[in-house]
């Protein structure tokens, strides 16, 4: 009997509740109109955080890298996937591509942009070549000003600047360390 009077209260308790949502979303429609014309800088650093993200992120792909077995780094989930050693060259590619966005310079004579993601399956080297594109973007990063985070990019969008570079190197990698940490390892020692 109290179970079937506590759900007209709840009932009437929702409704009540419900009633103040317009006032609410007007509020907070308002909250994020102040908040898109906001010109106030950034309560952060966001280069030595790009570079905390880097140096973790780094540490986390060699660690994986040097967990997995050798004769796996051939290994992909399905056909048209890639297999292990391509994902850790994609990442490592993207450490020395995303950065040139900025410079316009080649990262270093050994890195071959075309066919890099299938240059090798050799554990060795592709550990070698994660840990050499990470010290690469890191010193990226280090050598812009926090100016140089707002300088334009225009082949980007009109709105672009470096700081969405670095965004992107950021991102990409903490998307590639997921999906291998979360799909690729688990899958791999499963097959």
């Amino acid at each position: 009997m109290k179970k079937l009077l506590m759900i007209p209260l709840a009932l009437f308790l929702a409704a009540g509740l419900s009633a103040n949502v317009p006032e609410e979303n007007r509020t907070e429609r308002q909250a994020q109109s102040t908040a898109s014309e906001d010109k106030t800088a950034p309560s952060y650093d966001m280069k030595a955080q790009a570079l905390v993200d880097l140096q973790q992120m780094q540490k986390k792909f060699a660690e994986l890298a040097q967990s997995i077995p050798a004769d796996k780094f051939s290994w992909r989930p399905e056909p048209g996937v890639r297999s292990v050693s391509e994902l850790f060259l994609h990442v490592a590619a993207a450490n020395y591509n995303i950065p040139t966005m900025m410079t316009g310079t080649a990262p270093s004579s050994d890195f071959q942009k075309e066919g890099f993601e299938k240059s090798t399956t050799d554990k060795t080297k592709i550990v070698e070549q994660l840990n050499k594109s990470f010290a690469y973007a890191i010193a990226a990063v280090q050598k812009m000003s926090n100016a140089d985070f707002a300088k334009a990019e225009k082949k980007l969008g009109p709105d672009a600047n470096d700081g969405d570079v670095i965004y992107i190197l950021v991102t990409h990698n903490h998307e590639h360390l997921g999906q291998s940490r979360c799909g690729v390892v688990p899958d791999m020692f499963w097959a």
